[in-house]
Order: structure tokens, then sequence, then C-alpha cells
């Protein structure tokens, strides 16, 4: 299956729970950390809702 590499670009401080609890989810937990993930509709829908905190890494 496809991967994504996604990179968390802000913080979570002064943020909701709900992001925070997003990003553990996507596996990031420290600034300009990237992961590799399965492109799924989860995982999408995860970036879609932490758009001013995680981007979508091209190679």
């Amino acid at each position: 299956m496809a991967t994504i590499k996604i990179k968390q670009i802000g913080s979570p401080i002064r943020r909701p729970e709900s992001q925070r609890k997003i990003l553990i989810g996507l596996g990031l937990n420290k600034m300009h950390k990237v992961v590799e993930r399965e492109d799924t509709p989860e995982v999408r829908g995860a970036i879609r809702k932490l758009p001013h905190m995680v981007q979508i890494v091209e190679d």
C-alpha cells in the first residue's frame, strides 16, 4: 500500500486536548519530526483536522 510522510510544523502547546491526541495518534510529539504512515482515509482525515500543525512532505 502507498505511504505518506507527515511532518509536524506546529506546537501542541495551548491547543485543545483533542488536537494533541490526534498528533499522538499520528505518531508525532516533537517539532519537525517526520513519520511515514500508510495512505488511508483515516490518516488523511487526521491531517485535515490539523492543517496548521502538520504538512505532507514530498520526496
